[in-house]
Formats: C-alpha cells, sequence, structure tokens
C-alpha cells in the first residue's frame, strides 16, 4: 500500500478547525492509502504515537500537563510553532527510514510548508502535494512568514500539485510562483452531521435548558473560533440593537475570548451572549439545530466550512463575501449579504431574516441543495484522490 507523510500543525483530538476536519474526513474514506502524521503535542497526556481514524500520529514538541488555549501563547509552548518548522521535517526522515514513504503532503503553506520544503531538500525525489486552507489575510501571512521567505515562497514552487479549497486561494498561489497546471481547486465539505442530522429531540430540548432557551426567544449562533478574523464584535455590537429576546451563542474557543467577553459587558448583553466554549465537532450539529440564524460576518475566510455546515441545516446564513466566500454566498440567494464591519447592516439582515419566513424556506433551501450537491465529503475525498493523491503517488 502507498504511503503518504502528513505534515500538520495540529491534529485531534484537542485542536479541530476546519483544516484538521479536512484531514480527518478525506482520510477516514481513502482506504488504499496508508496515511501518516507529524504534528504537535502539547499535552504531555496524549501519546507520542497514536492512530485515529486512517492517519498514525507521530507527535513532537515541547509538553505540559492539559495546557489550555491561553497556555499554547506563552512560554514554553508558544515555542513549538517555530521549532516545528525545523523539528517536523527531521521527524519525518527519521521515520521515513522505517516506513518508507511515497510523497508528503502538507496542510496549509504557512504552518506546515516550511517543512515540506526542507524534507524536500532532503529527500529531493520525493513527491509533495500543499493544501492551502488559509484563512487569515493573505498579505498577512506573507508578513508573519517573512523571516522563513524563502522556504515558504519555496513551498509553493516545489509542490508537485497545490490543492485550493477557493478560487481566492488559487489567486494567491499563482502570485507565489505556482504553475498554473500545478494547481487544483477541491473544496472543503460540511460537517456531515449538519448534512445528515441524527440528534434526538430530547437531547435538543436539553440543550436548550442548559441555556435558557425560551420559546419566543431567537437565537444567532456561530461556530468558529474566536478570533479577530471571525467578527464576533460586530455581531455583538449588532445585538445591542436589536429587540431583547435575541441572542448570541458563541460556540468555540480563541485568543479574542476575553475581548469578547468585556464588549458583552460594557454594552450590558451579558444575559445575551453566551460564551458555549469549545465543542467536540461531532457534537456542534446540535448548537446550530437549536439556533435560528447563523452570523458571521468574517473579516477573511479561505472558503467557510461553518458556513456551509449552517446552510446544510437550513439555517438562514448572514455573511460578507470576502476570499473564498463568494464562492458559494450569494445576496438573497443563498444568504444575506452585509459588508465588512458593518454591524448596522446585520441588524437590517437580522430584521429582514425574521420579517420574511416564505422568502427564507426559499433561499435556504437552494443553499441547502448547494452544499449537498457540491460540498459533501464524499466528493471531496474522491476529487482528493483523483485529482492530488494520483499525481503525488
Amino acid at each position: 500500500m502507498k504511503k503518504i507523510l502528513i505534515f500538520s500543525l495540529a491534529y485531534y483530538p484537542h485542536t479541530v478547525s476546519g483544516a484538521e476536519a479536512a484531514i480527518r474526513e478525506i482520510t477516514d474514506r481513502i482506504d488504499d492509502i496508508e496515511f501518516h502524521m507529524v504534528t504537535l503535542r502539547y499535552n504531555n497526556q496524549l501519546p507520542k504515537t497514536e492512530k485515529i481514524g486512517n492517519v498514525l500520529i507521530h507527535r513532537i514538541g515541547l509538553v505540559t500537563k492539559n495546557p489550555n488555549t491561553q497556555d499554547l501563547g506563552k512560554l514554553p509552548l508558544d515555542l513549538n510553532k517555530p521549532l516545528y518548522q525545523f523539528l517536523a521535517p527531521i521527524k519525518g526522515i527519521m521515520l521515513n527510514r522505517k516506513y518508507k514513504y511515497d510523497a508528503i503532503w502538507s496542510m496549509m503553506a504557512h504552518s506546515a510548508g516550511v517543512p515540506a520544503v526542507i524534507y524536500k531538500m532532503l529527500s529531493p525525489k520525493t513527491k509533495f502535494a500543499l493544501t492551502l486552507q488559509e484563512g487569515d489575510p493573505t498579505d498577512y501571512i506573507e508578513k508573519t512568514m517573512k523571516p522563513l521567505g524563502f522556504l515558504f515562497t519555496n513551498a509553493f514552487i516545489k509542490a508537485d500539485v497545490v490543492q485550493v479549497i477557493s478560487n481566492h486561494l488559487g489567486n494567491w498561489a499563482r502570485r507565489q510562483g505556482t504553475k498554473e497546471e500545478n494547481i487544483e481547486l477541491v473544496h472543503n465539505g460540511a460537517n456531515p452531521k449538519s448534512l445528515n442530522p441524527d440528534a434526538q429531540a430530547a437531547d435538543l430540548d436539553k440543550l436548550k435548558q442548559k441555556f435558557n432557551k425560551q420559546a419566543a426567544d431567537i437565537f444567532l449562533v456561530n461556530t468558529a473560533r474566536l478570533a479577530h478574523q471571525k467578527a464576533n464584535d460586530n455581531t455583538i455590537q449588532a445585538l445591542a440593537k436589536l429587540p431583547n429576546n435575541i441572542k448570541l451563542l458563541l460556540v468555540g474557543d480563541g485568543d479574542q475570548k476575553e475581548l469578547l467577553k468585556n464588549l458583552a459587558k460594557k454594552l450590558k448583553l451579558e444575559d445575551r451572549v453566551i460564551f458555549a466554549g469549545r465543542v467536540d465537532r461531532s457534537e456542534i450539529s446540535k448548537y446550530r439545530q437549536i439556533s435560528d440564524i447563523f452570523v458571521c460576518p468574517s473579516r477573511s475566510e479561505g472558503l467557510g466550512n461553518a458556513f456551509l455546515s449552517a446552510m446544510a441545516l437550513r439555517l438562514p446564513v448572514v455573511a460578507t463575501r470576502e476570499g473564498g466566500l463568494s464562492e458559494f454566498i450569494f445576496d438573497q440567494k443563498t444568504a444575506w449579504v452585509v459588508d465588512k464591519n458593518s454591524p448596522d447592516q446585520i441588524v437590517k439582515a437580522v430584521k429582514n431574516i425574521l420579517a420574511n419566513p416564505d422568502k427564507v424556506k426559499i433561499i435556504t433551501d437552494t443553499a441547502h441543495q448547494m452544499v449537498v450537491k457540491e460540498y459533501n465529503w464524499d466528493l471531496v475525498a474522491k476529487n482528493m484522490r483523483d485529482k492530488v493523491f494520483s499525481k503525488i503517488i
């Protein structure tokens, strides 16, 4: 069986964002390739080697006991990201002596492109696939990676195939020097639990009780990292101008948590902004199902898995068209479009949704059908096997 070594800065069970979910959903559906991974450990309670799904994970790096999100940004754990750039390829080469990998696959240029380039220097004949899933603004990423500029840029140039999840990221790859014939567009998919919800009514009722959702309450929801990019501050500002029965459920964790809590306190919205914290991906669909409107006025997006998952559940979506969102967010067709940094437009969109149930049904049905047809993981995995992995093994 062919073997592919994955470089990914983070992975299950403790870190699951769009990129990690993509690896899991894809690899679990491909049974004729053996996948391995070098990733960071962080938590000394995690084994150094573990198989999750169809991936044999090899963990490296500095560790402490059960660190939280804030700990990852403090010494010594914040040294892990720069150390990974150089320790990961060395670990990969050592593993190759035993497992004889046929190719390598890097998840995101800014976090795992450099290890792949170094690995290629040490093993020039190895084929290399690079996936672009970045959600941060590309100019910000380029500035951040400037100290490793030569290696970073070569990730785009040396890759035998660059898989992008949106045309937005495809254009970035071209600007970085990737040849047109080496770019493959393969979108991400929606959370399968949202495409095919199986939650019991009793479980959903318990969740409503947990957050004290009353019959007249309307829950706005966002199921994404609490990061500046996701613009939850704009949604909180909009909430201040909406009726008191409208509340905001934020599902996730991140470095903006305290800032958002302070903003809610400043606007006297502590009882209307609910911080659910980090939730396992297998459970997130339930939080969407007890909610009424998905609101995420992103400042930047690579594609937007959470938006697709909300559409899969026929939730009305309020979003910008930044980055990859422009490929499936269409005003009054699949979603309600707002400009970035525009709380007043969020207010208008929410009121429009609540006032027009017939229009909402038409738009959410259209969005649902789009996701079923174009953004499901079975199709994604097939395209990855046919268009990406076939080129490197």
